[in-house]
């Protein structure tokens, strides 16, 4: 397994679980027309891990 450590590398996936011992408040963000999503902030010795690829590759 590989670990990503680097600022401003991203890590995608279907399903990804975080986990931090601080989490920010959800913010709803804007993604394409009418749909949305959301968006919160990990701190302090946050870990994110693949759960479910991609089934289709876009």
């Amino acid at each position: 397994m590989s670990n990503y450590n680097k600022e401003g590398t991203t890590i995608e996936g279907d399903r990804i679980v975080g986990e931090a011992r601080k989490i920010s408040d959800p913010v709803t963000i804007v993604k394409t027309g009418r749909h949305k999503s959301q968006r919160i902030i990990l701190k302090d010795d946050a870990m994110c891990r693949i759960a479910k690829k991609y089934r289709f590759i876009k």
